[in-house]
């Protein structure tokens, strides 16, 4: 099942008017507060924290997703990356978020499943960007003025990135062996001051015998990215998040910020799931069939209640051009984690060779100086 863009409710929107002056409100990590950068108006956001209503992943295959669970929101796609950045009805990109390629194309109002969930940002701009300088400062052979140029105080942007998170209820019966190590003297010969000798040694054995049986699992926020536009390394390296915190879907927290919208469908999505759960069940069989070693012959896994939520979580981008490449830092809105490309400097890496081999050289010519 896809879905298509189409026509439909009212463009998602979270962008707020302060009712003070009329100026956009923001919001503020850490304070949970929409604020008002003219007057000073501020209002509190609050957390709907607790069990978030999940959608049934076979039904949605089957007939698509309930109404009350589609949004259309106008995108903007990077010719570069292909993030889709959502706008909001009278806003313009100039620059993508994610790479720094200039945008032009507006690809209209498009239809897509709501976020259901999301982390609000805990960590601000400035200490995002605190986190990154720490970070490239411990990168020496980084070109010293692409490390200038990304300190130069340039603004960093604020994304919430959709994931989709999978619960499964799962039954696997299996069948394989359980190796069961024991140690028994042999004689070995070997050499001892060049006489072969003869010399009782333990040895390893293993002894298998047939195992099965069935084990149960309960998948909880499988956690898989829902887009394409960020180096999976990279989203990867953000991890943990702690997805206990996941709040219901409030757009307020997204006032202020960009929002990225899916382009990997929920259905692609749950097949790298599906793998992820397959390598905890096989551990998990394993653990089953017990002893010193395993062999895993047969499974066959039941997969009973599954349900999915899209979610979104935040993270603070810096995208720079830099003679004529794109180079990106990623920070967790959360935890302040960073990952980046990890650009290097050959007249650096040159130099090091360079001293390396000067080094050498002098340390050659003192150890033959000091045979006369």
């Amino acid at each position: 099942m896809s879905l298509d863009p189409a026509a439909g409710a009212a463009p998602s929107d979270h962008s707020f008017d302060c009712p003070t002056c009329g100026s956009k409100l923001r919001f503020s990590p850490g304070a949970g507060k929409l604020v008002c950068d003219h007057c000073g108006f501020e209002e509190a956001v609050r957390e709907h924290r607790g069990r978030v209503p999940e959608l049934d992943l076979r039904a949605v295959e089957r007939g698509g997703p309930p109404p009350s669970e589609m949004q259309d929101a106008r995108f903007v796609q990077c010719p570069n990356c292909g993030a889709r950045v959502e706008l909001g009805t009278d806003e313009h990109a100039r620059e993508c978020p994610f790479c720094a390629t200039p945008i032009v194309t507006d690809t209209g109002i498009s239809r897509q499943i709501k976020p259901q969930a999301q982390l609000p940002f805990l960590i601000s701009e400035a200490e995002a960007r605190t986190a990154m300088n720490r970070w490239l400062g411990r990168m020496w052979f980084a070109p010293s003025d692409l490390v200038e140029y990304a300190r130069a105080g340039r603004a960093m942007q604020g994304v919430y990135v959709p994931y989709w998170t999978y619960d499964a209820e799962t039954e696997t019966t299996y069948s394989g062996q359980r190796g069961t190590v024991h140690y028994e003297s042999r004689p070995v010969s070997v050499t001892v001051k060049g006489r072969r000798q003869t010399q009782m040694q333990q040895v390893a054995r293993v002894t298998w015998r047939p195992a099965e049986g069935r084990v149960a699992r309960h998948f909880d926020d499988v956690l898989v990215l829902g887009s394409s536009s960020l180096p999976k390394k990279f989203t990867d390296a953000l991890a943990p998040w702690d997805l206990s915190a996941l709040s219901a879907y409030e757009p307020k927290f997204l006032a202020g910020f960009r929002a990225e919208g899916y382009t990997v469908p929920v259905e692609e999505g749950y097949r790298e799931a599906r793998e992820i759960m397959n390598g905890v069940i096989q551990a998990d069989v394993r653990r089953d069939i017990g002893g010193d070693q395993q062999k895993i012959g047969r499974l066959s896994t039941e997969v009973g209640a599954l349900t999915f939520k899209h979610v979104l979580l935040p993270v603070w981008l810096a995208a720079y051009r830099y003679r004529g490449k794109s180079f990106r830092f990623v920070v967790n809105g959360r935890t302040g984690t960073v990952q980046g490309e990890r650009p290097y400097s050959t007249m650096k890496i040159a130099l090091v060779v360079i001293i390396m081999l000067l080094l050498a050289a002098t340390l050659a010519f003192v150890q033959v100086g000091g045979k006369f």
